[in-house]
């Protein structure tokens, strides 16, 4: 028998190892999930833990998917700290991606390379612009964010879809609803030649570095943090909440703007109908499991990422589904709530009583 008894005070200790326990839970039942299916577990774990690390194409590849994990996750982690709940940070990465593909749309061959920078400024207004529309709703009407910031992802994916099935499709796509590929003066520029890693990947370290400047080194980031632990606190210190809701949420929309602009005018070249593909909704896994801090979150956005190939391959060389994706991170964020229970109490040990004991309540 065992109770849990409250802590006198949250245990450090535990606030970085429960996500390494739910990691390793996260395991031992992906083995167990391997087993029911009928496929071997090492090979199914290789192909998690081990293929997407084995070359320097394949970590290319990794950083590919990390980096919109990365810059999306920075922006939620300034939303959550101030207690602000984004939800729908993956309609926000369509809406860049929409506006980004916009002016990657009006490029010519001969239009100069400095066209990216504006590419990237649309994807980030784009963001800014539909997280905007959650600021404004839950200012003035006192509207729930979770709830307003979720329905505007659909309607973000339903403006994609009608986009590049009518007004922007190509005319010379064989049919298929998605954009002309965009010029390659649009493209991003790439790191290395034969890898499609690109300046992302320093946008995205950046971004985590000005996170962690902004949070811990700035009066604006105090009051947001303050706001979150202790809002009645911070109202008393004169903190506006009016003035944190709108800065969260305007610097969530804009990282996950710039992430769709990344994405569209980077590995994919294109608007198509599959530029949604969860990043918004893991991102909220990978903020969570880095512990809203910046350097947890470079390390839990390339371990998302690996669930992301892993889930790719599990379906091309083991027949899985390619739902596994989704079903390793949904058993990540389970087991890291189930663990972080730990933060807050420990696990104390009683002698076994008898039935009777358990039913009466007496010791």
């Amino acid at each position: 028998m065992f109770k849990f008894e409250p802590r006198p005070s949250p245990s450090k200790y535990w606030s970085v190892a429960s996500p390494v326990l739910s990691l390793i839970v996260t395991v031992l039942l992906g083995v167990a999930l391997f087993l029911l299916l009928g496929k071997d577990p090492v090979k199914g774990l290789m192909v998690f833990f081990w293929e997407p690390l084995k070359s320097g194409y394949a970590i290319g590849e990794l950083m590919v998917k990390a980096i919109p994990l990365l810059i999306i996750a920075t922006g939620l982690a300034v939303c959550f700290r101030s207690n602000v709940w984004n939800i729908g940070a993956e309609g926000q990465f369509v809406l860049g991606a929409i506006f980004a593909s916009g002016v990657a749309l009006l490029a010519e061959k001969d239009t100069s390379a400095w066209i990216v920078l504006p590419i990237l400024l649309a994807g980030i207004l784009g963001g800014m612009l539909w997280a905007g529309i959650t600021a404004l709703l839950k200012d003035r009407f006192n509207t729930s964010e979770i709830l307003v910031s979720l329905m505007l992802v659909y309607v973000a994916i339903m403006l994609l879809n009608y986009l590049v099935y009518d007004p922007w499709k190509d005319p010379n796509g064989y049919n298929f609803p998605q954009t002309k590929t965009f010029e390659s003066v649009t493209q991003i520029p790439r790191l290395f030649k034969g890898s499609r890693i690109n300046i992302g990947l320093f946008i995205a370290l950046f971004s985590s570095l000005g996170l962690w400047l902004f949070l811990f080194k700035t009066k604006m980031g105090f009051a947001l943090r303050v706001g979150g632990l202790a809002p009645h606190a911070a109202r008393y210190a004169g903190f506006s909440s009016s003035k944190a809701l709108w800065s969260a949420l305007l610097a969530s929309g804009a990282a996950s703007g710039l992430a769709g602009a990344l994405e569209v005018a980077g590995p994919v070249g294109q608007l198509t109908p599959f530029i949604p593909v969860g990043y918004g909704f893991a991102a909220i896994i990978v903020a969570f499991v880095g512990r809203l801090h910046p350097l947890g979150m470079v390390f839990s956005s390339i371990l998302m990422s690996m669930f992301y190939i892993g889930g790719e391959l599990a379906q091309s060389r083991l027949g899985l589904p390619k739902s596994l994706t989704g079903v390793f991170q949904g058993l990540l964020l389970f087991t890291l709530l189930a663990c972080d229970v730990l933060i807050n109490y420990r696990i104390r040990f009683q002698p076994k009583h008898n039935l009777m004991t358990l039913l009466t309540g007496q010791r």
